[in-house]
């Protein structure tokens, strides 16, 4: 029996190959053949609504209103046809039931495509009474406004809105809210809000399906921006002490304030000034402590940027004739002979206080800014410790008791290259190290 090989006539055989494929294309492309493309997230446009709505009704639509489309056509229609091409529409006339069927339309290529279809083919469709609801408007930002100022009255228009829709989505809504921007403010301001409903829960309720009266104008808010500053407490006394006695001062907790108003009306206070009536030292040995309302004593226009801060602790400070009391910040004491590896740390704002004695001319002009110090030398461990005071002063003058100071002692922190010293800022400020302060 002849065997035939394949290879036998190969040069025909691939100019036969080749020519097949020339001619499919040929065909295909002739041909045009019908096939089908699917576009999807189409959405679905509802007509003669009014249906429903002129019956006092209102509707919603259960679930996604986007459809997918396939369509089917020829190969040179689909390759030109888009999603915005494609028109679903869902009329209420044809409803039965909950259910609109979507219909589809191609209008730029009308008798171009055999068919088109959606899915799902119909809409669901949820219909209930209609109400309304009258809520009140209250003010809500976002961002801050610039520095050395802050937000004073804000005013809302309309300071109500009603809100109509299916009677169990207003049921849901527990407030609605003029929500503004407020970020780098520094003058009065009038700002377009966004209205915002929240159920008792504090979630945003959706408002595609339901509409209000605010109409084009919308909502808005006069916004007041006051400047602030920080201003000391000054108190004055009236009476003598008792025989023996004198008066040396006032301090107070806080010493200073932050009012606020507007640019006219606090530019020219300098302090908030308590009158000597408030406070009497008449027949007094010892430091008189009293709580002392400063708001009936701004100036007009000016307020409390803390509303709270209002009463302030006062002491006015009574001493014996030859006698002297000085409060002294733990942070200013003068740190000596401490280890290197070790530092010091105390509490923010801590202080002690020192009393002396002597000729009342020279406790008077006593300046200690710069004579406390403390002895670490036989501190050695990490621990807290109370670390005996020493306070250099002038002839003639007297500490009339020894004083202490509780200081922690710990290892210094060892710093990592690159990253700076590897304290925070409020470390820096309460800690002290031997290697910059021994002496």
């Amino acid at each position: 029996m002849r065997k035939y090989r394949f290879t036998n006539n190969i040069g025909l055989k691939i100019i036969a190959l080749v020519f097949s494929a020339f001619l499919w294309l040929i065909v295909v492309n002739v041909d045009n053949p019908i096939g089908s493309s699917t576009f999807s997230e189409i959405p679905v446009h509802i007509t003669n609504d009014d249906i429903i709505t002129s019956s006092g009704e209102v509707y919603q639509v259960i679930g996604e209103q986007t459809v997918s489309v396939t369509v089917y056509a020829t190969r040179e229609v689909r390759q030109k046809l888009t999603a915005e091409d494609i028109i679903a529409t869902a009329d209420i006339r044809e409803m039965s039931g909950s259910l609109v069927p979507v219909s589809i339309e191609i209008p730029d290529y009308e008798g171009d495509y055999e068919t088109a279809y959606a899915s799902p083919r119909n809409l669901q469709i949820q219909t209930e009474k209609s109400g309304r609801k009258v809520l009140p408007l209250t003010v809500s930002t976002q961002g801050d406004v610039r520095d050395g100022y802050i937000l004073g009255d804000m005013t809302v228009h309309p300071d109500n809105v009603t809100i109509t829709g299916a009677e169990s989505t207003l049921d849901r809504i527990d407030r609605a809210v003029a929500r503004i921007d407020v970020n780098d403010l520094y003058e009065d301001a009038e700002i377009t809000a966004e209205l915002i409903l929240y159920d008792s829960n504090g979630n945003v309720i959706s408002q595609n399906q339901l509409e209000n009266n605010l109409g084009s104008g919308g909502v808005s808010v006069s916004v007041e921006v006051l400047e602030v500053k920080s201003v000391p407490v000054v108190f004055s006394v009236s009476g003598t002490p008792a025989e023996g006695y004198d008066y040396t001062g006032c301090t107070s907790e806080p010493d200073t304030v932050q009012i606020c108003g507007k640019s006219e009306d606090i530019d020219s206070v300098q302090q908030i000034s308590v009158p000597a009536s408030v406070i009497s030292v008449s027949g007094a040995s010892e430091p008189i402590e009293q709580d002392v309302d400063i708001t009936p004593y701004l100036p007009e226009g000016v307020s409390l940027v803390d509303e709270n801060m209002g009463t302030v602790k006062v002491t006015a400070m009574i001493e014996e004739e030859g006698t002297r009391t000085i409060d002294f910040l733990v942070s200013s004491i003068r740190i000596n002979n401490l280890a290197d590896s070790l530092q010091v740390s105390y509490e923010p704002d801590a202080e002690i206080t020192l009393r002396f004695s002597g000729e009342q001319q020279s406790l008077d002009v006593l300046d200690i800014s710069s004579a406390v110090s403390v002895d670490l030398q036989e501190y050695t461990e990490p621990g807290t410790y109370d670390v005996p005071v020493h306070v250099e002063i002038p002839d003639g003058i007297t500490l009339m008791e020894e004083v202490t100071v509780r200081l922690t002692i710990e290892e210094k922190t060892e710093e990592v290259p690159g990253e700076g010293s590897g304290e925070s800022e409020e470390d820096g400020q309460n800690s002290q190290s031997g290697e910059a302060d021994s002496g």
